[in-house]
């Protein structure tokens, strides 16, 4: 019988304590105490989001923060417990489909910059224009030619929007390729959650080495001083889901 101390007690007599360990395949109470030590800080977290986000609509600012990684590493579930709270009317969360016809024939940039935020304004993307850089090259979506324009242009893109006073952070969810073979077989299983698994996403194992060599090469060049990457271990979702909102809360200086 594993030995609980007073406050341990006390977490397990809340409603999410319960509910953790009613919904749990085995009678888990390890796992309901750090889920409900994860809600705890969570909540803590999204409070002082708010504040920041009536710090940058107060003042104008203009913010941009970008999630990349891997199929299934937590990008939009982080992004789901980040402006959960927040107000609706002052953040937008952007994640383009493929480029139609049109977009092609335009620079590559240009879908996104006309979704870049106005004074006072919080966008969160789902994948970014770091598309170009990994997951189109991988899959052949793009030429080498496209490829090589990219990469000498993100650079100079990603200064100009900084010189702008945008506030940009950049995260890269990293997981390991076991976790994300099980999250795979988790969505495949869902009859919620399989409409995610998309063919991207079937190579995706079989292509592990071709991500690593791109990615990395992503890493060694857009690494800059201005516009840095922070890596976030996303193995542990929850861990993930907090590291990323407490770095945005360091990163950015409200009042």
């Amino acid at each position: 019988m594993q030995n609980l101390n007073e406050n341990d007690i006390k977490l397990l007599n809340s409603k999410k304590a319960i509910k953790s360990l009613l919904t749990s395949k085995r009678f888990n109470v390890s796992k309901a105490l750090r889920f409900v030590g994860y809600e705890k800080e969570l909540k803590k977290l999204q409070l002082e989001l708010i504040k920041l986000q009536k710090w940058v609509t107060s003042q104008e600012k203009k913010v941009v923060i970008i999630y990349e990684g891997r199929d299934a590493a937590g990008k939009g579930g982080a992004i789901r417990r980040t402006t959960e709270h927040i107000n609706p009317r002052e953040f937008r969360v952007v994640a383009l489909p493929k480029p139609t016809e049109e977009e092609r024939g335009q620079w590559y940039f240009q879908r996104y910059v006309n979704r870049l935020p106005k004074k006072g304004e919080m966008v969160f993307f789902d994948r970014s224009w770091y598309n170009r850089a990994i997951v189109e090259p991988v899959n052949g979506f793009c030429t080498e030619a496209e490829y090589k324009r990219f990469m000498n242009q993100v650079n100079d893109f990603e200064r100009m929007m900084v010189e702008d006073d945008i506030i940009l952070i950049k995260f890269y969810f990293s997981i390991s390729k076991e976790e994300q073979q099980k999250r795979f077989e988790d969505i495949k299983k869902s009859p919620l959650k399989k409409w995610k698994f998309s063919k991207v996403d079937a190579k995706a194992i079989d292509l592990w080495e071709d991500y690593t060599k791109y990615k990395e090469a992503m890493f060694e060049k857009t690494n800059t001083s201005n516009a840095p990457w922070t890596i976030i271990d996303a193995d542990k979702k929850m861990k993930a889901r907090l590291a990323a909102i407490k770095h945005v809360l360091e990163v950015i200086p409200y009042k």
